[in-house]
């Protein structure tokens, strides 16, 4: 394969790259042939964004694939893999949303995607610190996995914590929501399919920037393994719409951080 050099991959467009990373840069060239096998096998070396980052490069360099007539069977094998070593039976889910998020795109503009992918990494490294696994990133939103709840709210302080102490671009305060939810999801190649999947979307929106809200489920998993200081306060009993049964709701609240909330949104109260 001819060496690409700087020049000649400058007077590429953006389609002829599966990664462009949200600084604009591009990896993985894919406009002939060799490129495309080179990129198969170098693939899984990069370090992606997100796994929502990993999905659209690995759709763009399948397309090449099938363009240049490449089969890449042993590269579609190796992608399923890691999916297989996602935790099945009973795991908790963690889901985070950006509060307000249209607000910030419309203050930052352009600045935006950076301040995206600064969070996604806030997030991604609380979630791996706490051994859990990032299952997607789309938007706004990362939805992660772990094998024991006590991990899962561990991962949430973390990112609580680390989202007041950062300095965000032109003063710009960035709250997060966080969902926690236990429950049995069939994994398949494609990712975690189930009603505890669609509950734990539920519980994250219905949380405020700052909060962390989590089912009865998750609470009482947790039983007394609380970190020095964490107290778990009951906010009665809500029903979600899309969901057949209400669910106990609980939030947790940590040392120095805010613990006054408004009720939950868009979910009905049914008891205190």
């Amino acid at each position: 394969m001819a060496r690409l050099g700087a020049k000649a991959r400058a007077q590429l467009p953006d389609s002829a790259f599966a990664y462009i990373d949200s600084q604009g840069r591009r990896r993985l060239p894919i406009h002939d042939a060799a490129h495309v096998r080179n990129a198969l096998s170098r693939f899984s070396q990069v370090a992606f964004e997100d796994e929502a980052a990993r999905d659209r490069a690995r759709s763009r360099l399948l397309r090449a694939s099938k363009k240049h007539g490449i089969m890449p069977i042993g590269f579609i094998s190796a992608q399923l893999q890691p999916r297989l070593k996602l935790p099945t039976g009973h795991v908790t889910f963690l889901l985070t949303d950006i509060e307000d998020s249209t607000g910030l795109l419309t203050r930052l503009g352009d600045r935006y995607s950076a301040l995206l992918a600064d969070i996604r990494r806030l997030v991604r490294d609380a979630v791996r610190h706490a051994e859990g696994h990032v299952v997607d990133a789309r938007g706004d939103e990362v939805l992660a996995v772990f094998e024991h709840a006590s991990a899962a709210l561990e991962a949430a302080l973390t990112i609580q914590r680390a989202s007041r102490g950062r300095d965000w671009p032109e003063a710009s305060t960035v709250r997060l929501r966080i969902g926690l939810h236990g429950g049995r999801p069939e994994l398949t190649q494609t990712g975690y399919v189930g009603l505890s999947v669609h509950a734990a979307a539920r519980i994250c929106f219905a949380a405020h920037g700052g909060q962390i809200v989590m089912s009865g489920a998750v609470r009482h998993e947790l039983g007394d393994a609380l970190a020095d200081g964490v107290r778990l306060r009951s906010l009665g009993v809500w029903q979600f719409r899309g969901l057949p049964e209400p669910l106990a709701m609980f939030q947790a609240d940590a040392p120095d951080a805010p613990t006054d909330f408004p009720p939950l949104r868009s979910a009905l109260g049914l008891s205190s």
